[in-house]
């Protein structure tokens, strides 16, 4: 119960940083895990894409360095590709000039547009190899079966097991899907089913409001409230699923203390 609480105060620390002035991350000079991932959904937000979408950059970050090594390619060139590519796959189209002056600023602050020069130029075609090099090493395979569907069948059918007065009383949703996004920043999302992942999600927002869902036991793995619709995730994995969101904050925790 300890980690819960820690997740729950590393989030509300995170908060509270957003309404304050802090000195943005200077990706270049930070070598830490998970800053990459950090530095995708940075520029998803700038770009105001739809949280599917930079989900889906991610996934595809994620499984390209799955198949090769982190140090052949430009970790931060591949996740402009993959924002540019993911917005194509899910129908939410960013221009690449957009991609291309973002992700360029984000990595060199205060800078202004880059100027339809040399380097512009340069760029685009990098991004443009970049996703055509994506696309190859995952054989043309960019079908992603996304957590959120389940999540939001799962949460409404709560809702209605736990009553509107329960449901309301704590923000489970937001923290649910809070915790399915940030998951996205670790590459062990894609060792996890997405239905696993979106009753973990669920399961730890529960438990760090301290929710009993009725009818359900905690210390029988065949009597979980989550047993009807996911029979075969095992107590184990939950809790492997649980651990990993929990290192997301642990991981982002370093990068702010940078």
């Amino acid at each position: 119960m300890k980690n819960l609480l820690d997740v729950m105060s590393v989030q509300k620390r995170s908060e509270a940083n957003k309404t304050q002035k802090q000195k943005p991350t200077d990706y270049r000079k930070v070598d830490k895990p998970g800053v990459v991932p950090r530095f995708l959904f940075e520029c998803a937000i700038k770009l105001q894409i739809k949280p599917l979408t930079s989900a889906s950059a991610a996934i595809i970050f994620h499984r390209f360095f799955k198949e090769v090594s982190s140090t052949d390619y430009d970790e931060y060139l591949i996740a402009a590709s993959a924002l540019y590519l993911a917005g194509k796959i899910k129908d939410d189209p960013v221009k690449i000039r957009d991609v291309i002056n973002i992700t360029h600023n984000t990595l060199n602050r205060d800078t202004p547009p880059l100027e339809l020069g040399d380097e512009y130029w340069s760029i685009r075609d990098a991004i443009v190899q970049a996703e055509l090099l994506i696309a190859r090493t995952l054989k043309f395979d960019l079908n992603i079966e996304h957590p959120h569907k389940y999540l939001l069948y799962y949460m409404k059918t709560l809702q209605s097991w736990l009553g509107h007065t329960i449901w309301s009383s704590v923000p489970i949703a937001k923290s649910a899907a809070s915790f399915l996004q940030d998951l996205h920043h670790s590459s062990k999302i894609l060792n996890h089913k997405p239905s696993h992942v979106a009753i973990c999600c669920l399961s730890l927002a529960l438990q760090s409001y301290g929710i009993q869902v009725p009818l359900a036991d905690e210390s029988d793995e065949a009597s979980m409230w989550y047993t009807p619709f996911v029979s075969e995730l095992t107590k184990e994995k939950h809790w492997e699923i649980i651990e990993d969101i929990i290192e997301i904050y642990k991981q982002e925790s370093e990068i702010n203390s940078f």
